[in-house]
């Protein structure tokens, strides 16, 4: 007998978990299945809506000015601006730890390589880090953490043109992590406070890492940190550092593992059961039935295939990096319902006889309608109660754009709320 709901989102990153979470909010019975882990935990944590302009054109101010100006196929186009918005406020509630939601302008952030990216939405431990803050910086870099050269960092900003004085140090991290240098490590030493030995006597770790940097501040009113302060309570750690230091600290988002994402991952998991939404991850999509309309799908578990069932069905697999989209010899295709993924020779076609210059392998993705139904090579919907969300949608590169989590939250915002509405 088939696991039964009425809405069916298949996917569990950004795209998935909102297309979810829109969905029980607008009263559905949801269920959420995921074969592997958020894609979040090795994201940066940062929401873009966008960036740059398909040509290039940026860092862009407001973001949702230039989405009129898109090509046709693109993803915001075919939802609207006023549905980003709506996408937006539905993030904002559902994660109040970050910033930028009372202003259509996009915040300046430093990136860990020392760049200044364009984003929307920010973990409040980033805002008083912003670029657009003319007070003189210190950097702070760990010595086991070679992916965070804060002298190298530093530098790479100065060069940018930033308004202020910056600064990079590196330092040990008090206590010796050397033998399990992750980023984990880092925060839960912080979380607990757990005591480490500094010249022979033990000393809280907030302080220890305090009387590390103390001496090395030369008048900064702000101070930089990988983003490795604390998962569990970093508004804490902040604030105690900062009392210690006698200025604001800030951490600077990171590559993965990401603690910022794991933070985001976890608050929209949280959103999710409070929003009732029945979740299983760990096993694959591997068949379905149907013909115009999916009738229901087989997920994988210990050798057996189990049937879920419902009315409406989000797909949310993700891209290349998630395997919602793969490639071989004969092409680039979508391995769950086969949905046709527009490339090589018919894409010239598919998108109004414009071809996309140096990034047409990253647009690549399952084309749709309006409504995010995905089309066959003939331009008619596939299955009449399945859509499309996220980085599985073909017709934007974002990467290039910065639009990878604003097309993910707005997709799947518009899917989820329509198969809800659907499916009453």
């Amino acid at each position: 007998m088939a696991i039964e709901s009425e809405v069916l989102v298949i996917g569990g990153g950004l795209g998935g978990l909102t297309s979810a979470l829109a969905a029980a909010r607008d009263g559905a019975d949801v269920r959420l299945v995921s074969y592997k882990q958020s894609t979040l935990r090795q994201a940066s944590g940062l929401v873009d809506v966008l960036g740059y302009t398909p040509d290039g054109d940026g860092p862009l101010t407001d973001p949702y000015e230039a989405i009129p100006s898109l090509p046709a196929e693109h993803p915001y186009r075919k939802v609207g601006v006023g549905t980003v918005r709506d996408a937006m406020a539905l993030f904002d509630d559902a994660v109040p730890t970050y910033e930028g939601e009372h202003t259509d302008t996009n915040a300046l952030l430093p990136t860990h390589g020392g760049s200044i990216k364009p984003t929307a939405r920010y973990p409040a431990g980033a805002s008083a880090g912003l670029a657009s803050d003319t007070r003189d910086t210190l950097l702070v870099g760990i010595e086991e953490m070679v992916d965070f050269d804060a002298p190298h960092v530093a530098a790479h900003l100065d060069a940018t043109g930033v308004p202020f004085d910056v600064r990079g140090e590196t330092i040990r991290f008090p206590g010796d992590l050397r033998a399990d240098a992750k980023v984990t490590r880092y925060a839960k030493l912080l979380d607990t406070n757990s005591e480490v030995a500094v010249r022979g006597r033990m000393v809280p770790a907030r302080e220890a890492l305090a009387q590390r940097v103390n001496p090395l501040l030369e008048g900064e009113e702000r101070v930089g940190f990988p983003a490795i302060l604390g998962d569990d309570s970093p508004a804490a750690i902040r604030d105690a550092l900062g009392d210690h230091l006698g200025v604001d600290v800030f951490e600077v988002p990171m590559g993965p593992p990401s603690l910022p994402g794991l933070r985001l991952e976890d608050a929209l998991f949280a959103a999710l059961d409070e929003a009732g939404v029945s979740i299983e991850t760990g096993n694959p999509v591997v068949d379905f039935e149907g013909e115009d309309r999916i009738e229901r799908v087989f997920i994988e578990k210990n050798g057996a295939k189990i049937p879920n069932s419902a009315d409406q069905y989000v797909l949310a697999t993700g891209g290349f990096v998630g395997k919602g989209v793969e490639s071989d010899r004969e092409g680039v295709y979508e391995p769950v319902f086969d949905c046709h993924v527009p490339h090589a020779a018919d894409r010239y076609d598919w998108f109004e006889g414009e071809l996309f210059g140096d990034h047409e392998f990253a647009r690549y993705g399952v084309a749709t309608d309006d409504d995010l139904r995905p089309l066959d090579a003939s331009e008619q919907s596939e299955f009449e109660n399945l859509r499309a969300a996220g980085s599985v949608l073909g017709g934007y590169d974002f990467a290039a754009e910065k639009s990878g989590s604003g097309v993910s939250i707005a997709t799947g915002y518009a899917a989820g709320q329509r198969a809800a509405q659907e499916a009453r």
